[in-house]
């Protein structure tokens, strides 16, 4: 599995907005892409300018099929302006747990 791990800070007044958008593009990059198993968007509770994202992908290449999808490029147009900074981290699953 191919995990993908992302950082934004966001511009204060943009927070809402960023927050609208990015549960869309979580729910539709779950429901058009049956490769994409887990997009889970977590708001810092210290910080409500800064999002995480944690994504599941079923290799590399479906993760590049993700970043070439409309709505994904969609979400990244509209973002652009709301993103103080963004940082990107990519990597192999090693484990999953569950209770």
């Amino acid at each position: 599995m191919f995990a993908v791990i992302v950082r934004f800070e966001i511009w204060s007044h943009s927070v809402a907005k960023f927050k609208d958008l990015v549960l869309k593009q979580a729910a539709n990059s779950l429901k058009l892409e049956d490769a994409c198993s887990q997009f889970d968007v977590v708001q810092d509770a210290s910080d409500p300018s800064v999002f995480y994202l944690y994504e599941i992908y079923d290799d590399r290449a479906a993760f590049d099929v993700h970043l070439a999808s409309a709505h994904f490029k969609q979400f990244d147009t509209e973002a652009q302006p709301m993103i103080a900074r963004k940082e990107v981290w990519l990597g192999a699953r090693v484990a999953q747990t569950e209770n």
